[in-house]
């Protein structure tokens, strides 16, 4: 109903013509804008509502004491959500409001927009059942890696000092809450005051976003992996990390350089890269955390996915 009315908007009551590329950035950019925004707004309301049943200090306990299962869990449900790298990044924040640990909501960053069900079910039709399976396999072990080393470095001081939950249940307390309509106007209150702190830093990501999608031709990308030799995965991969889109989106280009001829791990790499890493959700993020935090994470996620992309590359015989 959304892209409907949005579409409505751009080609009938602004007279653009469908083949405009700038229909499509203005149409991309009405449309994501909106959903995130209404998803960040949901999302964090709802959780909020949930946390005030639970004290921060027993979330914190019960995901320390599973130790890498916390990140598989996460990776996991990073999995069953339907999301792109940007539209996470709402999850992401309220698990960092909620004291989750920083590893762990990592983990859910990295699986969401990697993994999911229609993903899977376009990746059946395309490559069969072997290639799908260790895509989404790889996909979990790249988040529950990512999201443990991450876990391990301590870097909680890069988080920008608002948006790290306050250390004592005092934040969050059941006696404060004695009924349902306080515990709704304290998630609702807590999304509004995230939602202010950073809907600019949205709108500038996903306007960003809209200019890669509709002005990067796919043939660049042919063009210069197809130059690298051995190195294509990781020029697959930094070609990716700017460009903005969900792996359903990205999947037919994936395809298109692999029936070209590319490797196999080279054009999925370019995908995991597209899907997990984008300019995009770097602006957004960067509201919520220092640029050497930003910087460490896109790092280790993309060597995580250049190395899954050599092994796919090594296994291409037996997978395909």
């Amino acid at each position: 109903m959304l892209q409907l009315s949005v579409d409505w908007l751009v080609y009938i009551f602004l007279g653009f013509s469908g083949s405009s590329r700038l229909a499509g950035v203005i149409d991309f950019f009405i449309y994501d804008s909106i959903k995130i925004l209404l998803l960040l707004f949901a999302m964090i309301s709802v959780i909020g509502f949930l946390r005030t049943f639970l004290p921060q200090r027993k979330i914190k306990a019960w995901l320390g004491k599973s130790g890498g299962g916390g990140n598989l869990f996460a990776a996991l449900f990073g999995a069953a959500t339907p999301f792109c790298s940007c539209s996470s990044i709402p999850i992401f924040l309220s698990f960092i409001k909620a004291g989750i640990p920083l590893g762990i909501a990592f983990s859910f960053l990295v699986a969401s927009p990697l993994i999911n069900e229609y993903l899977v079910v376009l990746m059946l039709g395309f490559f069969g059942w072997k290639i799908t399976l260790a895509y989404v396999i790889s996909g979990v072990i790249i988040a529950v890696v990512s999201g443990s080393i991450l876990g391990r470095m301590n870097l909680e001081r890069h988080l920008v000092e608002d948006m790290v939950a306050p250390d004592t249940d005092e934040f969050i307390n059941g006696k404060k809450y004695q009924n349902f309509i306080d515990r709704v106007i304290f998630g609702i209150s807590e999304a509004v005051s995230i939602v202010k702190k950073i809907w600019v830093w949205i709108l500038v990501g996903v306007g960003i976003g809209a200019l890669i999608h509709n002005y990067i031709p796919q043939e660049a990308v042919q063009g210069i992996a197809g130059k690298a030799g051995i190195f294509s995965v990781p020029v697959a991969t930094l070609i990716g990390i700017p460009m903005y889109g969900s792996c359903a989106a990205i999947l037919p280009i994936a395809v298109v350089l692999f029936q070209k001829g590319f490797p196999l791990g080279t054009a999925l790499a370019f995908m995991m890269a597209v899907s997990a890493l984008s300019l995009p959700e770097a602006v957004m993020l960067r509201r919520a955390m220092k640029l050497n935090l930003i910087a460490i994470f896109f790092g280790i996620t993309a060597l995580a996915i250049i190395l899954t992309g050599y092994l796919f590359n090594i296994l291409q015989r037996i997978l395909v």
